[in-house]
């Protein structure tokens, strides 16, 4: 008789969806409000001479946890592909819980002194290791348990999760900008949203504690050691660098719209806290619409037109856009501009995420897809805030954050060509499906 959890019918697939994207919910919230919060956090952990030096040290910590996602990649992704998807993703939320609780409870730079941002960054690292395989893992899983000719639709749910995450923390920015004072938000209302981070992770156990192993990974008859695993990745290192470039333009707009959005919004168009915040909020809610839609298109066109077509839109119209909104600044025109840059990365990772998944080999497929997500994620996008911050400096251009985004797009052109040339991808696809039934 079949357990009710097992995701074989549509009831038991939405349950399976929920239990596996529920952790990455809460990765990406906490990361989420780490950015939007960037200017508070400075301000308690590193305090400076100027406010340009202190965000600087602020995103620079924030990109310090991406750092650490290859290396999660490789040692917890292989964990996943050793011990099945169920069992690594309990312990990928468990790593990245701690991260969570170290930002709630570490007290400032005046209490402690070094202390305080050192322990910040440790949380940075610690979240940002975890964050290495649990992207992969969850993708992966939903890969694994699609119904045939959905797979698109189904991986798309892992963004999707994400972007729960960021109107739920904007709602959240909302509501703390409208009860609370600038001084009780500066002092202490900053910490409310990590705080409820904390309060949900229990909850988010008990969830996915009641996750099935995926049947595909369970027919396996034979699961690879970590050192298997690593010399296959290694054998296949070029396409892992091909999946990294595929994935900068996705990281670097998504971080771009979202964790970016609130601090631009303040600091460069000089629009209010709520303003900027009720932005995110409707970015996240358009991210939330766009994806499920593109990754179901996909499905029925293929990925290669919506990634050559997003890639090409955005290098014609992202510096475009952004210099148009910094001559005109106002809440309805980074509104605008910010729903067409959504638009455009639903097209892109609605195809990009379950591509990656379909051209990384079955026996390392978490693995493989964790560490060019990671590479992409470590080296681009999240960096992204900071670069954005030191590109408007440097160039004394409020719209650099658009050529940003324009080189991002150029790479993923590339690797989308690269990648797609001839039917090597159709080749890549069917061989994993063979060697995922084998």
């Amino acid at each position: 008789m079949t357990s009710p959890t097992r995701p074989d019918s549509a009831r038991s697939k939405v349950g399976a969806v929920f239990r596996v994207t529920s952790g990455n919910f809460l990765e990406q919230f906490d990361f989420f409000l780490f950015g939007f919060y960037a200017t508070y956090i400075a301000a308690a952990f590193f305090p400076a001479a100027n406010e340009f030096a202190s965000l600087m040290m602020t995103f620079a910590v924030f990109g310090a946890g991406f750092l650490m996602r290859p290396l999660g990649a490789i040692i917890l992704g292989a964990y996943i592909d050793d011990v099945g998807r169920r069992k690594g993703l309990i312990v990928t939320l468990s790593i990245m819980a701690s991260g969570t609780l170290l930002i709630v409870l570490v007290p400032s730079y005046q209490t402690i002194g070094l202390w305080a941002p050192f322990l910040v960054l440790l949380g940075r690292l610690l979240q940002g290791f975890s964050a290495g395989a649990e992207l992969g893992g969850v993708s992966v899983y939903l890969a694994e348990i699609a119904t045939p000719g959905r797979k698109g639709f189904f991986v798309s749910w892992q963004s999707a999760s994400q972007q729960a995450a960021v109107v739920f923390a904007g709602l959240l920015g909302v509501g703390l900008n409208h009860w609370l004072s600038p001084e009780e938000m500066g002092e202490w209302g900053w910490r409310i949203p990590f705080l409820l981070g904390c309060m949900i992770v229990p909850v988010i156990f008990v969830i996915r504690r009641s996750m099935e192993e995926t049947p595909e990974f369970e027919a396996r008859k034979h699961h690879p050691t970590l050192r298997e695993i690593l010399r296959s990745v290694g054998q296949n290192f070029g396409l892992v660098l091909g999946g990294m470039a595929l994935v900068v333009m996705t990281t670097v707009s998504f971080y771009l719209i979202t964790a970016y959005t609130p601090t631009f919004g303040k600091a460069e168009l000089h629009l209010s806290d709520f303003d900027a915040l009720l932005v995110t909020v409707c970015i996240g809610l358009s991210n939330f619409f766009w994806l499920p839609v593109m990754g179901s298109l996909s499905d029925k066109i293929g990925r290669k037109p919506l990634l050559l077509g997003a890639t090409i839109l955005a290098i014609l119209t992202a510096y475009p856009a952004l210099s148009w909104l910094v001559a005109n600044p106002s809440f309805s025109h980074l509104l605008i501009v910010e729903l067409w840059l959504s638009f455009l990365y639903g097209s892109y990772n609605g195809a990009m995420v379950v591509a990656l998944t379909e051209i990384m080999p079955v026996e390392v497929r978490t693995t493989g897809f964790s560490l060019a997500y990671s590479l992409a994620t470590a080296t681009f996008g999240g960096f992204t805030p900071a670069a954005c911050t030191y590109l408007i400096h440097a160039l004394d251009n409020k719209a650099a954050p658009g050529l940003w985004l324009t080189g991002a797009a150029i790479l993923g052109l590339i690797a989308t060509v690269v990648l797609f040339r001839g039917n090597q991808h159709q080749l890549r696809t069917a061989q994993s499906a063979v060697a995922g039934n084998a």
